[in-house]
């Protein structure tokens, strides 16, 4: 079975998906690594993030977004 990573609470960081045990949300994560950062210095920067963890937020981010149809907007394009 595999381990539940990812969580929403409402009385932790506005019920945002974090790691579990913590208030780092899968949206840091994913602005971290958008900006260039790599696993090693975001493990380095939250010692109590795991290398799975990541990849949890990674897959859990992956299956919000399979759920929902994301159009870009043609302003944003440019």
């Amino acid at each position: 079975m595999r381990e539940q990573w990812i969580v929403s609470d409402p009385k932790v960081m506005m019920g945002k998906p974090v790691i579990i045990g913590t208030r780092i949300t899968v949206e840091l994560i994913l602005e971290k690594l958008a900006a260039g950062e790599t696993i090693e210095q975001i493990l380095d920067a939250h010692p109590r993030l795991s290398r799975e963890a990541i990849q949890a937020a990674l897959a859990f981010a992956k299956e919000a977004l399979r759920a929902d149809v994301i159009y870009p907007v043609a302003e944003a394009l440019g």
